[in-house]
Parts: structure tokens; C-alpha cells; sequence
């Protein structure tokens, strides 16, 4: 029966994922539009005329629009740049969020280029930036064509090789780990991050009350014991980090934006997993016989189930790992989803493979062992104790699902746990209390699946403390301003944001040196899912979160990519780089 109920919780967290990410072409339950790539929203055309002069026409999407003071043209030879004179063709008036009142195009624009002076052939530079109606807003969009005056052809290209005008905190960044990858080979290089990531994983909150459940059933078992068991637990982290990479590559070669923990951006997949963690409280509280072959806790590790409750201990900690990030993994799972997909699987895999390394070395370790005190009555309490700590995580699971829905569906979660309680302790071998069983799991399933009792999470303008939504519009048109600004990509389910929040960003003496500075502070919330963030990380080079970019207040700059554990030093020393009113920053701290 413990591993029935363990397989339909699992299935529970599979099929609730499913219906919520995919169903409708929506994720997280938050009922928000498809959008179409920017390539597909503004399709341009662009022709030679008779008179030499360039012909651009955009077809415009239904329900998007291009706005008329974005449009900028470069168009430039070997000789140097060449002037262009065009008209702006004449649009409709709106009421614009950000830029006030503006022209823009809907369905249909179209210019013409005169060049100042005849070309052989040259190179063309578009830039246009466009919203749609539903509320996306693109980042700037730049194409790049060779024209070719002489036979009238013009064929779009990729950008140009990329000249360095970054910020030189950022210039050093980036040389920095171009040339460690060049140094170590990029493969080999970022398999070892992978494996030091996932050897840091282990630390973090989500993992560490895991693997602790795990090292504690070594206390009382033989060598043979450990090693089978330390292995079979190392094939359960390994298998599910690929499968989860495969399910993540085959995802984004669809056509979805999503990451790492993207599953935790449906409620759905949330809450099964809080009814996890709940069972599993429940399990080391004693009041249901569920966790001794699952999680080999105390005596015996090779009794009935044992091998099987190894390898899923693995299964969960990969699954409990999905709101956490440690060193390394941001450049390490960027670089996974951005290779052919042997290569992804590989990099995952390495990830597993250092995630479990710990443990395997344990196992074999005496001298490891030999720091843990005698096997006894302690170590029942612990395993009660350690309840704690899993009702606290799926209080917290509630709470980011309310967050991503609102209270009315968090409030039948949480009635959906209480049947589920109740089922559980009404388990056992007498046919009536086996059927009041079924009957209270389907009920907690059934509260547990319930939309549409609420509008949806809250969506205001501006943040707590100053703090701005993020748009990639809103930050382009801040350092147009010459405002420098910083990005924090984050997500309620996130738990490494969160603790980054409590420990530096959000503290009196940061929040003082933003202010001093005049850095806006935008956040990008990626608790749901969103496909501008999404294309945000996909940018730079991310595929999970969180992401911390300091802008310079100069629009040709790149931005600077902090660190995804932080410090306030690293704050403080971002702030100084990127904004000129913060050189007294340092010496006030």
C-alpha cells in the first residue's frame, strides 16, 4: 500500500503539471495569452526601388502594434556611414502606459530610405519595437540586411561581431569566463560546474533535511548495506535529473519558454507537492507506516522495499531541488539547453552525478561515519523532529500557490490536505475504512485541482519600497534617461531568491545604498510564467532562475551579471560600477 500511495502522489504532481502548464496553452493556472514571436508579430520585408532608394514594409499581427518613434535606421558601407532621409507615414493616436501619448501602426507600416550618397552595396541596421494589445511589451528588435544596390537584392543576415562598450566590471566578466571556457574546453568546463553545482545543491534548504533522512539509515547497516544503498540512490538522482532534462529540451525545442523549476509554476504541481511533503510529515510523526521503505530511515536497510525506497529518496530529492539553484548551475544548465540534445542530457546527468557524490562518498567514508554518534533512541527523535520541518515546507508550498491563484484556492488545498490526513490515518486492512480511504485521497485530489474561484493574483504597477514591474520597455526607456537600473528575476517558489532577499537585497543598509545611488529597482516575477522573462533568461545565456542584472544608466552598455548567491559587498560594488553618484557609496558603508 506505502508504495501505491507514494506512486499516485507522484502521479498526482505528473498529471496536475500537465493539465496546468500545457492545457490551453497557459501555465501556472494564471490564464495568460499566447504571444507570438516577435519574428512572426512584425513580419518586414525590405526591396531595392528603381530609384535606388530602399522600400521597408512591416505586416503587422492582429491585436499589435509598432509605435513610430522607435523606428531608427543605420545604414553604412565600406566608405562609413550613410545618411538616410525618410517620412514617417502617418498612424493612429494612443494612450500609451509608459511613453504617454504616441503614434503607432497597427496592421500595416512602411518606409521609404533614401540614401544620401550612392553605395555599390551596404549594410543595413532596423531597430523598431512593438506591444501587443493583451500587454507584452518586445524589447527592441534589431534586423541587419546587406543590400546589394547594384542587382536590387537585399538579404537579411545575424548582427555584426559585437564591439566591447560594457562597463569594465562587465567587460572583466565577460573575458573572464570566455576565456575559462576557452581555457578548459567548454564542454569539459561546464560538465565540471555541473558537478560542482549539484555537489552544492546538497546545502541548500530544499535538499539538506534529505539527504540528512538519508545518511541517518546508515547509522545501523553493514558496508555491503551502504554501498548497494548509496548506489541505487545515486541511480534515482541521476535517472531523474535526465528525465527531466529531456521533458525541459523537449519543451524548449516546441516552442516554450521555460526553465529550471518551470514545473513550479504550476499551481497544480505545487500542491501535489505540498500533499507530498505532508505525507511524508506525517510518515515520520508515526501516524502511518510510509516511510520506512521509502526513506530507509533508522534500522535495516535492506529489508522489504528497501533498494526501491533507496532510488526514490532520489527521485525526491531531485524533485524537492527544483525550487533551488546553487554556484555554477545558472551558466552550467544555460549552456545544457543551448547544445544539441546528447550534449544537454550529459551536462544534467554530471549535475545528478554531483548531487549524489556526497552520499556515495559517505557511504564509503569511516572516517566520515565515525563522526556521528552511536545509533539509539535519538535517532527516533530526530526522524520526529524532522516532521517539523516538512509541515513548515508545505505550508510554504500553500502559500506560493496562493500566491500564484489566490486565497480561495488555497484555502481548498488546504481542505484538500485535511482529507488527505484523514485518509491516511484511516488506512488499513478492514474493507470500510479501506474504501472511506479512496474516498478522502479523491477528495483531496479533487480540492487540490480546483480553479477559477479566484480573479487571480494581485498585478499592481509598482512594488513595495519603491520597486518597479520590470518590462524590458520600462528599462530601456529609464537609461534613455540616463538612469541606471537593476533587475532581480525571481519568483515566489524560488527558495535561493528568497533567502538572497532576506539576507541582502531587501535589508535597511542595501536598500539605503539603491537610494543613494538612484538605481531603479525593477523585479521580474517569474512565479507564474511569463514569456518576456523567459526570453529575458534565454538572453543571457540562463535557464533558471534567479538572474540579477545592474544595468548602466548608458543604453549601448551590456549589463552587468551578478552572482547567483549574494553578498551586500556585491551589491555595493555593482552599484559603484554602474552608477556615477555612487562613488561616495563605498566609503559610507
Amino acid at each position: 500500500m506505502t508504495r501505491i500511495l507514494f506512486a499516485s502522489l507522484l502521479a498526482l504532481c505528473c498529471v496536475a503539471s500537465q493539465a496546468q502548464s500545457f492545457g490551453g496553452g497557459n501555465f501556472g493556472g494564471g490564464g495568460e495569452p499566447e504571444f507570438l514571436p516577435v519574428s512572426e508579430a512584425y513580419r518586414l520585408s525590405a526591396d531595392v526601388t528603381d530609384d535606388g532608394s530602399i522600400q521597408l514594409d512591416w505586416q503587422i499581427a492582429d491585436a499589435y502594434y509598432l509605435y513610430q518613434h522607435r523606428f531608427k535606421f543605420e545604414l553604412a558601407d565600406d566608405a562609413g556611414t550613410i545618411d538616410v532621409a525618410y517620412t514617417q507615414p502617418d498612424g493612429l493616436e494612443k494612450e500609451d502606459d509608459y511613453f504617454g501619448k504616441v503614434v503607432v501602426y497597427y496592421q500595416y507600416a512602411s518606409f521609404n530610405l533614401v540614401p544620401a550618397r550612392a553605395a555599390t552595396t551596404a549594410k543595413l541596421q532596423v531597430t523598431s519595437q512593438g506591444c501587443a494589445d493583451a500587454g507584452l511589451c518586445y524589447p527592441p528588435h534589431k534586423q541587419y540586411f546587406n543590400v546589394d544596390f547594384t542587382s536590387g537584392a537585399v538579404t537579411e543576415t545575424g548582427p555584426p561581431p559585437k564591439a566591447d562598450s560594457s562597463t569594465p566590471t562587465a567587460t572583466a566578466t565577460k573575458r573572464a569566463d570566455s576565456a575559462a571556457a576557452a581555457e578548459h574546453g567548454s564542454l569539459w568546463y561546464m560538465l565540471l560546474l555541473a558537478f560542482a553545482g549539484g555537489t552544492i545543491l546538497n546545502l541548500m534548504p530544499c535538499v539538506f533535511p534529505i539527504l540528512s533522512l538519508k545518511v541517518l539509515g546508515f547509522a545501523r547497516s553493514t558496508d555491503h548495506d551502504r554501498h548497494l544503498h548509496s548506489w541505487v540512490y545515486t541511480a534515482g538522482v541521476v535517472v531523474s535529473f535526465v528525465l527531466v532534462a529531456a521533458v525541459l529540451i523537449a519543451l524548449q525545442q516546441a516552442g516554450s519558454a521555460v526553465g529550471w523549476g518551470f514545473q513550479l509554476q504550476s499551481p497544480g504541481f505545487v500542491i501535489a507537492l505540498a500533499y507530498l511533503f505532508i505525507a511524508m510529515g506525517l510518515s515520520l510523526s508515526g501516524l502511518i507506516e510510509f516511510g520506512g521503505g521509502l526513506m530507509n530511515v533508522g534500522s535495516g536497510l535492506a529489508n522489504r522495499g528497501g533498494t526501491s525506497g533507496s532510488f526514490f529518496t532520489g527521485v525526491l530529492a531531485v524533485v524537492v531541488a527544483s525550487p533551488c539553484t546553487a554556484p555554477f548551475m545558472g551558466t552550467a544548465l544555460g549552456f545544457a539547453v543551448s547544445q544539441p540534445p546528447l550534449i544537454g542530457l550529459l551536462v544534467f546527468a554530471a549535475l545528478g552525478a554531483g548531487m549524489a557524490a556526497p552520499l556515495l562518498l559517505f557511504s564509503y567514508s569511516g572516517a566520515a561515519r565515525a563522526l556521528m554518534p552511536k545509533p539509539g533512541p535519538w535517532m527516533e527523535s530526530l526522524k520526529e523532529f524532522l516532521a517539523f520541518p516538512l509541515y513548515a515546507t508545505a505550508l510554504w508550498l500553500f502559500w506560493v500557490a496562493g500566491r500564484q491563484t489566490g486565497i480561495n484556492t488555497m484555502s481548498a488545498a488546504l481542505a484538500g490536505a485535511l482529507m488527505l490526513a484523514l485518509g491516511l490515518w484511516l488506512w488499513d486492512h478492514r474493507r470500510w475504512r479501506r474504501v472511506a480511504t479512496v474516498a478522502c485521497l479523491g477528495a483531496a485530489v479533487a480540492l487540490g485541482a480546483v480553479r477559477g474561484l479566484d480573479g487571480g493574483p494581485a498585478d499592481g504597477a509598482e512594488y513595495a519600497n519603491g520597486k518597479l514591474r520590470w518590462s524590458e520597455r520600462n528599462v530601456a526607456a529609464l537609461r534613455e534617461q540616463g538612469q541606471a537600473v537593476f533587475v532581480d528575476v525571481t519568483a515566489d517558489w524560488c527558495i535561493t531568491c528568497k533567502a538572497n532577499e532576506a539576507a541582502v537585497l531587501f535589508t535597511e543598509d542595501i536598500a539605503q545604498a539603491f537610494d543613494t545611488s538612484g538605481v531603479a529597482y525593477m523585479v521580474a516575477d517569474w512565479t507564474n510564467h511569463n514569456v518576456e522573462i523567459a526570453a529575458l533568461l534565454e538572453k543571457h545565456g540562463r535557464t533558471g532562475i534567479p538572474l540579477y542584472l545592474m544595468y548602466p544608466a548608458d543604453p549601448a552598455a551590456d549589463p552587468i551579471i551578478l552572482p547567483q548567491i549574494l553578498t551586500k559587498s556585491i551589491v555595493k560594488e555593482a552599484l559603484q560600477a554602474v552608477s556615477p553618484k555612487n562613488t561616495a557609496v563605498a566609503s559610507a558603508f
